[in-house]
């Protein structure tokens, strides 16, 4: 199948285009920015972007549109202004992707459009099925508007999908949560009573699959897990899975000042279950939020960290280590289940770094970087909210076994890494990652080395491997 999908370059977007990338879909992303959709996503995915007649040609031919863009709800307060902005993002452009396909030569036949559970209210303590009635307030009236807009599509199959909280590395709730959560600081928001609806990505991108298969898969659907919890209960979970505390009230009073209204977004809540999901037999493989967490927040083994032994053997770049004596190493193995010739073209390709970096890093990479000894290439990128730039050349390229790229300029004072390619019989690559480094700023940088520069790197390659999962298929480590 060919798959429209607007908001690609999102949390749930990204980890959406890998999973169709994986069963063999051609993607057609839409985004406003081409230039960071191409760097975000890779080489894989056909990007597009413009006015409405752009939007009509890319979507003609297309088999299935999955429609998920939207301006986010938080952070900040719903001014005049910001309550237009959250209106025209999602009803006026669902408005907009609708016309496009009515507008199609060749139109899709499904339209899966985003919603949120939202769209129920405050639902307090009441059990919330797909049958219940929508609430009031601003975000009830803005998902009840936006499903209406999607539902006059006349031509396609439509599915209102109402997402509630959704679990991932590298966004969505649980990015603004860990932080607060491993410093101690996490606890419950107001009361603490309202229910949190929450759905692990994993499940998410696999019941949205099902989705565009499944002519069943129709109407409005809660694209939630089977056991949605009070807030104070996530907020423990959450520090049960970190061995934090989890106890720092956040006063309703003291969210109501910040937020204004938007406030409800935090302290109203929804006790929404699958039902729909359930009699279209959906298996969810997160069904509790305790194995959701386990999942995510684990990346002890995702890359070892230790000080360098000193011990070069045959590395390549030579002059480069020695110019610039490294002070620790990192090792990473991975089994991708495919053969050595596809993980070499995937993953030798300098444009799919984007689709393997946390979203925090804002990859912008060169054109046409060249993959061969002695090439050079620069790509930007991030180190949280402080933009850097990374100057790299290629020291050693052995196609179909290895390549070796160090840093010239950029964040660390040393950085080699090399990437090596081991067939595992017929279908199956090992990846192995071998990075030799040193910490900028002296004795500032050794003293982070251990408190926080090791913990980003696990973090790094944790990101990565689910992100290798997402693309190929569950990844073991080896």
């Amino acid at each position: 199948m060919r798959i429209f999908v607007t908001g690609a370059t999102g949390f749930i977007g990204r980890a959406l285009v890998l999973r169709l990338l994986r069963d063999g879909h051609e993607v057609q992303a839409w985004s406003r920015s081409q230039a960071k959709a191409r760097a975000t996503l890779g080489a894989d995915v056909d990007v597009a972007g413009g006015d409405d007649l752009a939007l009509v040609r890319a979507i003609d031919g297309c088999d299935a549109v999955v429609h998920l863009a939207g301006e986010p709800v938080l952070p900040g307060r719903w001014t005049r202004t910001r309550k237009a902005a959250l209106v025209r993002s999602r009803v006026g452009f669902t408005h907009r992707v609708v016309a496009a396909c009515q507008a199609a030569r060749r139109p899709p036949s499904v339209l899966v459009c985003a919603s949120a559970v939202g769209i129920y209210g405050d639902g307090g303590d009441t059990a919330l099925t797909e049958q219940s009635p929508a609430g009031t307030g601003f975000l009830a009236n803005l998902c009840k508007r936006w499903e209406e807009a999607a539902g006059a599509a006349h031509d396609q199959r439509v599915a209102s999908v109402r997402i509630g909280i959704v679990l991932g590395r590298g966004g969505g709730a649980l990015a603004s949560m860990l932080p607060l959560a491993n410093a101690g600081l996490l606890g419950p928001m107001g009361s603490g009573r309202q229910y949190l609806p929450w759905i692990h990505i994993d499940d998410l991108t696999e019941a949205l699959i099902s989705g565009l298969q499944d002519p069943r898969f129709e109407g409005p659907i809660n694209l939630v897990g089977p056991d949605p919890v009070p807030q104070a209960e996530f907020a423990r979970a959450i520090g049960r899975a970190l061995g934090r505390p989890a106890f720092a009230p956040a006063p309703a009073f003291a969210i109501r000042a910040m937020l204004g209204e938007a406030s409800m977004a935090l302290l109203e809540g929804q006790r929404a279950y699958p039902e729909r999901l359930r009699e279209l037999g959906f298996e969810f493989r997160f069904a509790s939020l305790d194995a959701a967490l386990a999942d995510i927040v684990d990346d002890d083994d995702a890359a070892n960290v230790r000080p360098f032994d000193g011990m070069l053997q045959d590395a390549a770049g030579l002059d480069y280590l020695r110019e610039n004596p490294p002070t620790h190493e990192l090792t990473a193995q991975i089994r991708v289940p495919v053969p050595i010739s596809e993980a070499w073209r995937f993953f030798s390709n300098p444009d799919n770094i984007g689709p393997l970096s946390p979203p925090d890093y804002a990859m912008e990479l060169d054109k046409d970087v060249l993959l061969a000894e002695g090439a050079r290439f620069t790509h930007g990128m991030s180190l949280g909210p402080v933009p850097l730039k990374w100057h790299g050349r290629f020291v050693a390229v052995a196609p179909g076994e290895r390549f070796v790229d160090v840093q010239d300029g950029g964040p660390w004072r040393t950085f080699w890494h090399e990437h090596r390619f081991e067939a595992d019989g017929p279908d199956h690559t090992i990846l192995h990652d071998r990075v030799l480094l040193r910490a900028p700023a002296g004795l500032i940088g050794r003293i982070a080395m251990p408190l926080a520069l090791n913990p980003r790197l696990r973090t790094l390659f944790a990101y990565r491997r689910q992100a290798i999962a997402a693309r190929f298929g569950p990844a073991r480590q080896q």
